[in-house]
């Protein structure tokens, strides 16, 4: 099934588009979370982060900067986040690979991130080391 952001890749839908170039795309999401909320997405459909080739994680990666740089300019929050969801249980809705760059001012509420939690030495030593048995290059 094509995603409704291939659809917007195509033009079969309209979009809000902020930038674009042979490999990304940038456009206000319909939902904002926040005025200037944009998404950025791959232009190939590939669902997640673990499925993009290096230059498109770059490009993605450049078109983002570029665009959080307009926003920043244009509507001077006072900070924004970046995020980037991988799987429904991370909260990703449209399996296409997207960004989203929501423009924060203090005191919004706009975007609940995550609650600190705890961990001891042993715990981190733990963790850390079976992340590095499965590192690649």
């Amino acid at each position: 099934m094509t995603s409704v952001f291939t659809r917007i890749v195509r033009g079969e839908i309209p979009a809000f588009k902020l930038y674009e170039d042979d490999l990304t795309l940038s456009f206000l999401d319909i939902n904002p979370a926040a005025r200037g909320h944009a998404l950025v997405i791959a232009k190939p459909e590939l669902p997640g982060l673990l499925d993009l080739p290096p230059e498109l994680v770059s490009a993605v990666a450049l078109t983002t900067q570029r665009v959080a740089r307009a926003i920043v300019n244009a509507l001077k929050p006072d900070g924004f986040n970046v995020i980037q969801n991988n799987g429904a249980a991370a909260g990703q809705v449209v399996f296409h690979y997207h960004v989203h760059i929501i423009p924060r001012w203090e005191g919004d509420r706009s975007v609940k991130l995550w609650r600190p939690g705890t961990a001891s030495a042993d715990d981190l030593r733990a963790v850390a080391d079976e992340i590095r048995a499965h590192m690649q290059e």
